[in-house]
């Protein structure tokens, strides 16, 4: 997506991620439920005008992303690096920020490494500098203080109602020649890792999108029924397995995710850990190509 200014909606939706963000961060702690907390996160996102671009996801040490807790889940915080991921949208403009919290104070420098990278790609995105710039400033930071980054995980274009387009921006020296381009809005999101810095997907998603509009035939009435809702209320966005228990029967919400993942009308987002269960931590930061660059996820 090409902006020529950052818009009203965009402002907003980047002003709230950021205040929930730092939410979060204030409400993690040792003996804290996961879900607990995920849940006034989507809240608080609705309280300030906002809606979830996404579910917001709290992955903890080795996993780098993609973990919401379902409906029942009994985890509690304990001595754990914690990942806040946001996202926000209003009217379809984007906002996506993360942030880490260490409970254990044990992984400074990790959670160090991952924002002073974060600072570094920050300053080049501007217009003509190519997305390599932007990785190789990242895996210089990260590398320079022992650990590194993870490879398989990159930032990414903001589109409208779309978290991830083109272009991609790497963690690493990816060797891409692709150029920024004035108004364009990305996220840029360095991963760092004590362990190899490659993930891998595990089990049980709780996190799904449409990748279908429906048009594929669908046997069961409550399937088409729950495939109908989500068209109706989530789009293509990512939605929780969690938020369709709010509007249906469990028992029905799994059968109906389990024939639309069949059926090829549901995509599942797995918890990304790291392969050698090295910690992880991240930061996020929405930015808008300008000279100097726009951020707009800081909570100032």
């Amino acid at each position: 997506m090409i902006l020529k200014e950052a818009t009203p909606e965009l402002v907003k939706a980047c002003r709230i991620a950021a205040q929930v963000r730092d939410y979060g961060a204030e409400l993690v702690k040792s003996g804290t439920s996961l879900l607990e907390i995920t849940e006034r996160l989507e809240q608080r996102i609705k309280q300030l005008g906002g809606s979830p671009a996404f579910p917001p996801q709290i992955s903890l040490n080795h996993i780098a992303a993609h973990n919401c807790p379902d409906s029942g889940d009994t985890t509690l915080l304990k001595d754990d690096l914690v990942k806040i991921d946001i996202g926000v949208h209003v009217n379809g403009y984007i906002g996506d920020t993360a942030r880490t919290v260490d409970l254990s104070g044990r992984y400074a420098k990790l959670v160090e490494a991952a924002n002073a990278a974060l600072d570094a790609a920050v300053k080049l995105a501007k217009p003509g500098v190519e997305v390599r710039e932007l990785g190789r400033a990242i895996q210089s930071e990260i590398t320079k203080r022992g650990f590194s980054p993870i490879r398989n995980l990159s930032g990414h274009g903001l589109g409208l109602f779309e978290v991830h387009t083109s272009p991609t921006i790497p963690n690493y020296d990816d060797n891409s020649h692709r150029r920024l381009e004035k108004g364009e809005l990305i996220a840029i999101e360095p991963f760092a890792t004590n362990g190899v810095g490659i993930v891998q997907e595990g089990n049980y998603p709780t996190l799904f999108s449409l990748v279908d509009d429906g048009r594929k035939s669908v046997r069961l009435p409550k399937s088409r029924e729950v495939l109908k809702f989500i068209a109706t209320h989530y789009g293509k966005l990512v939605f929780a397995k969690r938020w369709l228990k709010a509007h249906f029967k469990p028992y029905e919400v799994e059968f109906a995710i389990r024939m639309l993942l069949k059926a090829g009308l549901l995509r599942g987002y797995p918890p990304l850990g790291e392969q050698q269960k090295g910690m992880v931590a991240q930061a996020e930061h929405t930015v808008l190509v300008w000279n100097p660059p726009m951020v707009l996820t800081r909570n100032e």
